[in-house]
């Protein structure tokens, strides 16, 4: 299990109802340098939740969207906020967007654009990990160069362990079947379980499964170098929903039920989910950083 750095005083705030008085202090004090130090923020992220007044902040750090001067903050940010306007720009005078363009498919537009990926025959309705990952990131950040930027960047992060999936998905398998032999053998059989879309569910980091609140404290753990999380997060997933999935007999109903889950069980799947990734050993060490292109 991680190691939990925490003062005597955490075991007290938590019994009051301040859980993360503590770390939010400690956060606080390394946002404070004027140079920030990655790692200690990605570390932080694997150990804690990162509070939500601070988490787009500590997001475009890690993600490499701000560099860790903070002094070049502001200019850093201007330049990023004019490139999305010339990229829209652009995008307007081929007709690709218009004003009845959803904000997530205007946003992975413009990321088709700037990868080369944008073509005559694109459609910007089909659902996908990037558009349903801008989606949630909606409920992260209200100012759209920030939005563009970090569904940008937390994109080509997925994409860096894409080349992983398959032992995620293995991983995923093994898990489930030791945590729950029944669960297992019944969706086994009724071959659901090699039918569950697990690739889509690691392309989009579970977005548009679990609420924004759960989402972002799964998201800190992808963020400090984590993506072996999300294994958790789906066992955790499925296991909760046991009752419904053993009498499912197909697909569709199996989806159905850990889809649009009430936001006290996303927080239970969350929570339940962090703890068992913690005790089959978190990682304390760190990835290099996916860099914005």
């Amino acid at each position: 299990m991680a190691v939990d750095e925490r003062n005597f005083r955490s075991t007290y705030y938590e019994k009051v109802g301040f859980k993360s008085v503590e770390e939010k202090k400690s956060l606080e004090i390394l946002l404070k340098d004027k140079t920030l130090d990655r790692i200690k923020l990605k570390q932080f992220c694997l150990r804690y939740s990162v509070p939500v007044i601070y988490r787009n902040l500590v997001w475009k750090v890690l993600l490499d969207i701000i560099p860790v001067q903070t002094e070049c903050h502001q200019f850093v940010m201007e330049q990023r906020q004019q490139e999305c306007r010339d990229v829209i720009q652009a995008l307007q005078a081929m007709r690709v967007v218009d004003i009845n363009t959803s904000k997530p498919q205007l946003l992975y537009a413009m990321w088709l654009l700037q990868t080369g990926c944008l073509h005559h025959n694109i459609s910007l309705q089909k659902e996908n990990g990037f558009i349903l990952i801008a989606h949630s990131l909606q409920q992260f950040s209200d100012d759209d160069t920030d939005l563009y930027w970090l569904a940008k960047c937390f994109y080509a992060y997925v994409q860096r362990f894409t080349p992983d999936v398959p032992k995620l998905v293995e991983a995923t398998l093994n898990l489930l079947e030791k945590e729950d032999s029944a669960l297992f053998k019944h969706l086994t059989n009724t071959g659901i379980l090699s039918k569950l879309p697990l690739n889509r569910w690691f392309d989009s980091c579970l977005a548009g499964l679990l609420n924004e609140n759960a989402l972002g404290r799964i998201w800190d753990k992808l963020c400090g170098g984590s993506c072996k999380i999300l294994v958790f997060v789906i066992v955790v997933l499925l296991t909760n929903q046991r009752h419904k999935l053993l009498k499912c007999t197909t697909l569709e109903n199996a989806v159905q039920c850990v889809s649009n889950l009430p936001e006290e069980t996303a927080e239970i799947i969350a929570n339940k989910a962090i703890e068992m990734w913690q005790q089959h050993g978190s990682p304390l060490t760190v990835h290099d950083k996916p860099k914005p292109s």
